[in-house]
């Protein structure tokens, strides 16, 4: 099952930074930005995984029973991915304002005619 993760998340990587990549509209640009950003967190999210794991809530038993430690989950990348969603979504905004503004200079949000003009 894990393996699947790992699957999809390279392949939204790879599909986002094709859209980044060949398209000309910078909002299809931004989509793409978004979702190289979702397959990242993804893979974060499956590095953490631990099958059959439970919440790291320590007990004086667990901490003295060293066995019992590989049966946690580890929340470092959960709180890396909720950091990393926070940053994205800023980004993906600042980016979309970005858009909004190219579109009220040069009326177009086509990369190839705003590169087309010279003044």
């Amino acid at each position: 099952m894990i393996i699947i993760n790992f699957v999809v998340s390279v392949l939204l990587i790879f599909l986002g930074l094709y859209c980044v990549c060949t398209r000309k509209n910078f909002i299809k640009i931004v989509m793409g930005l978004g979702i190289v950003d979702y397959g990242v967190n993804l893979f974060i999210v499956s590095v953490g995984f631990n099958d059959g794991g439970t919440a790291p809530i320590y007990a004086l038993s667990d901490l003295t029973n060293g066995a019992a430690s590989h049966f946690f989950v580890d929340p470092v990348p959960q709180a890396l991915t909720l950091t990393s969603i926070v940053i994205g979504a800023c980004v993906q905004a600042m980016a979309l304002s970005f858009v909004i503004m190219l579109y009220k200079r040069y009326q177009t949000i086509n990369a190839d005619e705003i590169r087309g003009l010279h003044g």
